[in-house]
């Protein structure tokens, strides 16, 4: 049991913490109320709002169907092949597009899908004039299934692995035909998890940004958080920004008050006392059919990265690594990230503590209980107002400040922070809870605490954990667009916004040697932190 004084002491840090978070948020917000007055209600609501509003629903809508759709037999295929060669790689890929920046991804689906792209090649070769166009409608949904496809699939085959090895035995022994299997044991465990899953991905899709300004095409296909950067940069129209802003909020808090009454699902694979061993599937029509799909899935997620990779390694690297350009892009990505990934980790630490320290008080109060409920939900009150909408915000309060441009770099590291704060909770918060569950009451039966304790026991076992979110947080930040769009300029350039110019400007060979570079830094934290360890949970960048 923590001593009265390390309770006051991890309470009153955590109180700080969300204070802090709430003060930043708020303040951004406020700034958005405040303009909305003078913005006037038509700007609150118009043609121009409703339609946005529309076409944000309705991408967030089909991908979303798109993606399940295509996951359900992709993940029975692998759920039924627990033995296949290559199953354990083919998930590892499933998760790479989790740890891709969003614009690597988008140029890697251009260099397939594109007008001069492998698809559209074939295709004419065979006849057909320009069949497939990666912009519009059409782009937005298949760069939203490359990314959601293979993350509803890991939770589907997680959810199937973890059935218990006496159902395949029954089934045998009943001579259970593979509908029956798919009406009676797999549908029922998939029924349990799909509402979180279309939720998720539902709630992804309908705040993203990169993908949708990169492949939209035009007015015709824009998002909320879209059509608010181009109020602001290209249209300088802060009444409709605000509008929009306002709109977005109320979106994403009722996304959210949903999401957080659907099921919660996660990819650890369930325990087990015997290895499970399935029966059906045997057949040559369904191995045929299994490779069929699991090929073709592998084929989907693969073919964009190699064609990054490929790209990236054709154009002038030594010379685009030696550009005055990209070293002060990096320099300023690095610093972002490191900085974005510590605060990060330091605010997400201090709010774990409290709400532990809570938990350890045996009469804790109905204040004490409610701040503990408040601080569960802080990384609701984070996810509430997207970076687009934040930097919306603050781009207003630093217009009356004289100092913008020091500021700007701030905003920016305090933005990826608020972002990664709720996937680095979920990475901390098990693991400090269950080192504090064994190791607090023999730590104060010694009499050790303080910094003895922290540097003699906390250490040696949170460094790990801390370690996998600090590498997850740099990689978010690192990958982002979306708070750098605002405030991006000659002075302030970070690797993304300069591959994003690059790609604007039709320099590719420029923005392909970029985007391997990109990817392969932030794949690469990626591997490290989650390298001898697996998440507890999963994430997904912000699209």
């Amino acid at each position: 049991m923590l001593t009265r004084r390390e309770q006051q002491t991890a309470i009153g840090g955590g109180i700080v913490t969300f204070a802090s978070v709430a003060a930043f948020i708020g303040l951004a917000t406020y700034s958005l109320l405040a303009a909305a007055p003078d913005a006037g209600g038509e700007a609150l609501w118009t043609a121009y709002t409703a339609r946005v509003l529309r076409f944000t629903l309705l991408q967030a809508g089909l991908s979303t169907l798109l993606s399940i759709g295509l996951a359900i037999p992709v993940a029975l295929a692998l759920a039924r092949r627990p033995h296949l060669p290559g199953r354990l790689w083919i998930l590892r890929l499933m998760a790479l597009p989790m740890g891709l920046p969003a614009l690597v991804a988008a140029l890697g689906l251009i260099t397939i899908w594109g007008r001069q792209g492998l698809v559209n090649s074939l295709l004419l070769r065979g006849g057909l004039d320009e069949p497939v166009s990666i912009y519009g409608l059409g782009g937005i949904l298949l760069a939203h299934v490359f990314f959601n496809l293979p993350l509803a699939c890991r939770l589907m085959v997680a959810s199937l692995d973890r059935l218990p090895g006496e159902y395949w035995m029954l089934a045998a022994q009943l001579g259970m035909r593979p509908v029956a299997i798919f009406r009676l044991i797999e549908w029922p465990v998939l029924l349990r998890v799909l509402p979180g899953i279309a939720g998720l991905i539902f709630m992804l899709c309908a705040t993203s940004f990169t993908l949708v300004l990169v492949l939209g095409g035009g007015p015709a296909a824009t998002t909320l958080e879209v059509a608010i950067y181009q109020s602001l940069r290209f249209d300088f129209d802060p009444a409709r920004a605000v509008g929009l802003s306002l709109l977005q909020i109320g979106l994403t808090a009722m996304l959210l008050i949903i999401l957080s009454r659907l099921p919660v699902t996660d990819d650890r694979s369930g325990k087990s006392g015997y290895r499970v061993r399935r029966f059906d599937g045997k057949g040559a029509a369904a191995r045929a059919w299994d490779t069929l799909v699991i090929a073709v899935a592998t084929a989907f997620v693969l073919m964009p990265l190699l064609a990054v990779l490929r790209a990236g390694i054709q154009a002038d690297l030594p010379r685009l690594v030696a550009s005055d350009a990209f070293q002060r892009a990096l320099a300023t990505s690095m610093l972002i990230a490191l900085s974005s990934g510590l605060l990060a980790v330091m605010a997400s630490v201090r709010l774990i503590d409290a709400r532990l320290a809570i938990a350890d008080r045996k009469n804790a109060g109905v204040l004490l209980r409610g701040f503990s409920s408040t601080l569960d939900a802080a990384s609701f009150l984070v996810l509430l107002v997207p970076p687009v909408v934040l930097g919306t915000g603050w781009f207003l309060l630093l217009r009356l400040s004289g100092s913008a441009s020091l500021l700007v770099g701030w905003i920016v590291v305090a933005i990826n922070a608020l972002m990664a704060i709720p996937f680095v909770i979920r990475v901390l918060e098990p693991a400090m809870k269950e080192h504090r569950d064994s190791s607090v009451r023999l730590a104060a039966s010694l009499g050790i605490g303080g910094w003895t304790r922290f540097w003699r026991i906390d250490r040696p076992v949170l460094t790990r954990p801390t370690l996998l979110a600090f590498s997850f947080a740099m990689s978010l930040s690192l990958g982002d667009l979306g708070a750098v769009a605002l405030f991006a300029s000659n002075d302030f350039v970070t690797l993304p916004w300069l591959l994003y110019s690059s790609l604007s400007s039709y320099r590719t060979q420029d923005a392909d040697g970029l985007a391997l570079l990109l990817a392969a830094a932030c794949l690469l934290l990626t591997m490290i932190g989650t390298s001898g360890r697996r998440m507890n949970g999963t994430h997904h960048a912000h699209r």
